[in-house]
């Protein structure tokens, strides 16, 4: 007798029950958000559009204690202190996939990684040559190599496009590891000058934060102040201030414990996620996509390097990255993609990917901060780069759009109704006993409607 084989579970195939509904959740969320994103940066457009100098006046407006050097500009308050909320879920976002979702197990993590860093490259090297060639700046680079989650999201509610189970979890993961390696280019690249008492100080408190977690210590007026010190320090320490929050995402703990439903981290994030997503991230968004778009502009974006690379750099590099990385990934592990998918369905989703908007912006910012007018053109690149991206994987994405609702169907079917989707239960004896007897029940219904029937059926054609 031969050795039984035994499959591997396909790319993108189907996910485990709690890591399928702990994702569910969370893109609900995100997608609530981004639509409120897309809602955000289209009254900035509106906004600096048509009152540019009352827009100009908010956003430059300055508040906050001097004294601890936290007199800031609204615009400043929002990208290093609102999007700090939205890297804080990031943090606990990457700890839990770490410890307990997809890049847990090194083998499954390597496909999506290396389409991420894939995702990230291929960008930069797309923005370096065109930049290269036409003789523009080099500091852009980093700008088109950012996914937004919530604006893809947004985009799939607002075309009204389904995408299974796998597909989302996979862009997820992209997302993920994107916004990682996006703070780590925003660690690296974007810190000049240091304070090294602030930082000091600010690594004290990352550490009290730590101890306090591990004491089992509750409460939010115990973290939340402690939070706000540790954020204040490290923006006075030169290091960008969102890496504060990143730090204390990732010192939650994301594994459950017996009893547990939830971990604290997933029940933070539970809480947590609705005030970045529905609040920080759309204000950030504000403040920040606010340029002034004419057909002059428009003509810049296309003709101008550093623009244009970004352009490119979203709309083809990142497709091209993320598709090709993953293809060759696929090839070199011998995995095979999940039968009900095919690799155009990747190729959709990797197009997809090249919506960057929240981290695009904040890089953009960061990169050209010296050059107000540079500045302004790059967010408009970003914004022109991600509205073609969203066109674009959103014909792709139409293209198969019913078959992708016959596999969310399938996914979402519960015929038993005990609250868990049948395709989960194909291997629970007590599923198929309870099927039998609903069909049995069925039966037994449509045999009585039969006697009904005959019965009436041979008093019709009786004697007058």
């Amino acid at each position: 007798m031969s050795a039984p084989t035994h499959r591997r579970n396909p790319f993108l195939g189907r996910m485990p029950l709690p890591e399928r509904n702990y994702i569910a959740d969370a893109l609900r969320t995100e997608t609530v958000g981004g639509v409120l994103l897309l809602a955000a940066a289209v009254a900035a457009l509106i906004w600096a559009n048509t009152l540019g100098g009352s827009y100009e006046a908010v956003r430059g407006f300055h508040l906050g204690p001097a004294a601890l050097g936290l007199d800031l500009s609204v615009q400043h308050w929002a990208a290093n202190g609102l999007l700090a909320v939205f890297f804080f879920v990031a943090g606990i976002e990457l700890k839990r996939e770490l410890v307990a979702g997809e890049l847990r197990d090194p083998k499954a993590a390597a496909l999506p990684v290396i389409a991420a860093l894939c995702g990230m490259a291929m960008p930069a090297v797309v923005y370096f040559t065109v930049n290269s060639v036409g003789g523009g700046s080099l500091q852009g680079w980093a700008v088109p190599t950012a996914t937004d989650i919530a604006f893809a999201l947004a985009v799939l509610a607002v075309i009204g496009t389904s995408l299974p189970a796998a597909l989302r979890a996979f862009l997820l993961t992209l997302a993920v590891v994107d916004d990682l390696f996006a703070i780590l280019i925003i660690a690296v690249f974007f810190t000049s000058t240091l304070n090294f008492l602030a930082l000091g100080l600010a690594a004290v408190g990352l550490v009290i934060f730590y101890l306090l977690l591990r004491k089992g210590v509750r409460g939010w007026y115990v973290y939340v102040p402690l939070a706000l010190v540790i954020w204040a320090l490290m923006e006075n320490s030169g290091v960008h201030a969102t890496i504060a929050g990143v730090a204390m995402g990732l010192m939650l703990r994301c594994t459950r414990r017996e009893g547990e439903t939830r971990s604290p981290g997933e029940h933070i994030e539970h809480l947590v996620r609705p005030l970045s997503a529905g609040f920080a991230v759309p204000l950030f968004a504000l403040f920040s996509a606010g340029v002034s778009i004419s057909g002059g502009a428009v003509h810049d974006v296309f003709t101008r390097p550093e623009t244009l690379g970004v352009v490119l750099g979203l709309v083809v590099g990142k497709t091209l990255g993320i598709f090709g990385g993953t293809w060759l990934a696929a090839r070199f592990t011998k995995a095979e993609l999940n039968p009900d998918l095919a690799w155009p369905d990747v190729f959709a989703v990797a197009s997809l990917a090249g919506i960057g908007f929240t981290v695009s912006l904040l890089i953009g910012e960061l990169a050209f901060s010296g050059n107000a007018v540079l500045t302004d053109e790059i967010k408009a690149s970003v914004l022109i780069g991600s509205l073609l991206a969203a066109v674009f994987a959103g014909i792709l994405l139409k293209l198969r759009n019913a078959e992708y609702k016959k596999l969310c169907e399938e996914e979402e079917r519960d015929e038993d109704q005990d609250g868990i989707p049948d395709i989960y239960e194909l291997d629970n004896p007590e599923y198929h006993l309870r099927m039998a007897a609903i069909h049995e029940a069925k039966a037994a219904e449509h045999r009585r409607l039969a006697e009904v029937a005959s019965s009436r059926h041979a008093g019709d054609d009786g004697p007058a």
